[in-house]
């Protein structure tokens, strides 16, 4: 069985494939800071408690946005699971060719991406991930990542609605029932929510005027991403499990 664990500004998600089936995931806060021994304590209880031991993991494979963690969380698997984890970065087959002007700096949780949303869905394929930031990311149908684009997450655009004003407060992200709001927090929730699909919707739009790709699928990701999706016909596949997904993929190529 393979470990597989990606590693966010917010939350690192871990799941454990047996082959190509995916046995359990769980999730863990990046921000709260862990010793090796902490982290390898964590795992090997959430593993034990989905009637998985550490010692029948074969292997583990690591993406990570976070370069702080990594000493502590290596650490921990090394001495907790047996394993000595591969991480996704220069130098790792991937099966995806970068094409952008500094492919150094695609993080390794898009080229996760990237790889499962290829190898499941075919190109060309735009992948959108919805996490602490949001990221479209545009493969051809010849496996290579040829485009980018960055913006702000909604729980950084919500949290910066209540932080940076005096009187708005902390809301729960979801869809009102309305855009018409009547009251300050859906009035919150309108924005949000309707302005990340109308940003969505017309990024989409472009990559395919600018790409001239008009039949690339689209595939989204991530935490907040099924909102998204339920709200705009834009999206083609949700696909919650698809960065552990490419993970397992990546890791697979370097053992074999």
């Amino acid at each position: 069985m393979t470990l597989v664990i990606d590693v966010g500004n917010t939350n690192m998600t871990l799941g454990v494939f047996d082959k190509e089936v995916l046995k359990v995931t769980f999730r863990l806060t990046t921000k709260t800071p862990r010793t090796s021994d902490e982290y390898g304590l964590i795992i090997s209880e959430l593993l034990h408690k989905n009637g998985i031991q550490a010692e029948a993991l074969t292997g583990s494979v690591i993406s990570s946005e976070v370069p702080n963690v990594m000493h502590a969380l290596q650490s921990a698997l090394i001495r907790y699971t047996g394993t000595r984890p591969l991480i996704v970065g220069p130098g790792v087959k991937t099966g995806i060719r970068i094409t952008t002007d500094d492919p150094r700096a695609i993080g390794a949780g898009r080229i996760a991406d990237a790889v499962g949303a290829f190898e499941k869905y075919g190109g060309p394929v735009l992948v959108i991930d919805f996490g602490t930031a949001t990221t479209y990311d545009l493969i051809t149908g010849e496996g290579c990542f040829t485009a980018g684009i960055t913006a702000p997450g909604i729980q950084i655009s919500s949290e910066a609605l209540w932080t940076q004003t005096a009187k708005l407060p902390d809301i729960e992200i979801k869809l009102p029932k309305s855009i018409l709001a009547q009251e300050t927090i859906s009035s919150m929730q309108a924005g949000l929510m309707y302005g990340q699909i109308g940003q969505t919707e017309y990024i989409i739009k472009k990559v395919r005027e600018e790409s001239g790709l008009r039949d690339m699928k689209v595939v989204a990701t991530g935490g907040l991403g099924r909102l998204i999706a339920e709200g705009t016909n834009a999206i083609d596949i949700y696909d919650s499990v698809l960065t552990l997904d490419g993970l397992r993929r990546i890791y697979e190529k370097n053992v074999k």
